[in-house]
């Protein structure tokens, strides 16, 4: 029997909440030419020098917070998404979970579905948006190990899904789980990139050249991260009806001084505040687990700072996490 490998990649976590684990993460991870994408001198004495070893640390402490009995949520989501994924494709497929930084590796991942002889492997991103600094890096990651392979398997690369409709069904159907008419503005929350990084994937002289080229998803700009995250947005947003003007995208995570994709999350959510509005509901469809990004970022640390500015009520839209229909989704997709 022929069979078909199916590798399911996210980003990555820490292996324990600890400084040095932490460390460890951060390292690999900024380390990556991809994720910053300055000159390698720069980037070596930047990451090991100043942010890894004095954001270890606090962000040891927002793990840790994080952290449940079964380990790191993004982990233990990925590990149950992947049981549930094999269990519906049955014996023809082989499923792994791998994260890009840290455990399970990419490499030990590839070699266990060589071990298992497959013919072909789907690599599927759990990025729904296309950018250099995941997507792009995943690839290149996958692409290196397999170089050092005699053979090489027939190889298939899910590049993005940005408003794919069983993910946007599924997004719709988790904000129904609250009552939507309770909330005075809704946000969709994206991981930002610096405007550097939307200018390098621009081949066609469109990326930032007035301030609505996001706006519209084409031919032009397919693999633009800001656009896909406005094309993911008015898809949730027709799901439930929401007119333009009742929700805004913005874009968190900020790292450095240069500027990044715009507006960013916390202005947005300090100016709502100021103006009034005391109920938001958040999405953050860039993650399909929720992580530190979500649950603390937005869950806690934003919902602070909103409820200080005088707001009353910030809720956080589940993420897909390890959701059978989302398993059934993914299954689907790959078959």
């Amino acid at each position: 029997m022929t069979k078909t490998g199916i590798l399911l990649i996210n980003l990555g976590t820490p292996d324990e909440p600890s400084r040095s684990a932490v460390y460890r993460y951060l390292k690999q991870f900024l380390l990556d030419p991809r994720v910053i994408d300055i000159n390698p001198i720069a980037r070596n004495l930047l990451v090991r020098g100043i942010i890894a070893p004095f954001r270890s640390g606090k962000s040891a402490e927002a793990y840790k917070e994080l952290w449940t009995d079964k380990g790191s949520p993004l982990k233990f989501y990925g590990e149950q998404l992947a049981m549930q994924v094999s269990k519906l494709l049955g014996n023809e497929y082989v499923v792994e979970l791998a994260m890009r930084y840290q455990t399970p590796s990419i490499e030990s991942a590839i070699g266990k579905l060589m071990s298992a002889k497959v013919e072909k492997i789907k690599v599927f991103s759990l990025f729904p948006q296309y950018a250099s600094a995941t997507t792009g890096s995943v690839h290149e990651e996958v692409m290196r190990v397999l170089s050092g392979q005699q053979i090489i398997p027939a190889m298939e690369f899910i590049s993005s899904y940005a408003t794919w409709e069983p993910m946007i069904d599924l997004f719709a159907a988790n904000a129904r789980k609250f009552d939507l008419t309770q909330y005075d503005h809704f946000l969709f929350s994206y991981h930002g990139l610096p405007q550097r990084q939307l200018r390098k994937a621009d081949a066609f002289n469109h990326c930032l050249q007035n301030s609505d080229c996001c706006q519209t998803l084409t031919p032009t700009n397919r693999f633009c991260y800001s656009a896909q995250c406005y094309a993911t947005t008015r898809a949730i947003a027709g799901k439930l009806d929401l007119s333009p003007e009742r929700y805004t995208v913005c874009f968190q995570s900020r790292l450095g001084r240069d500027p990044w994709t715009q507006p960013y999350t916390v202005r947005v959510i300090e100016e709502l505040a100021r103006r009034g509005v005391k109920r938001l509901l958040v999405f953050c469809p860039a993650f399909t687990s929720d992580c530190l990004e979500t649950t603390i970022e937005i869950g806690r640390e934003y919902r602070d700072d909103f409820l200080r500015w005088g707001g009353e009520r910030l809720d956080l839209v589940e993420s897909l996490n390890d959701q059978p229909a989302w398993a059934k989704a993914v299954a689907d997709f790959v078959r």
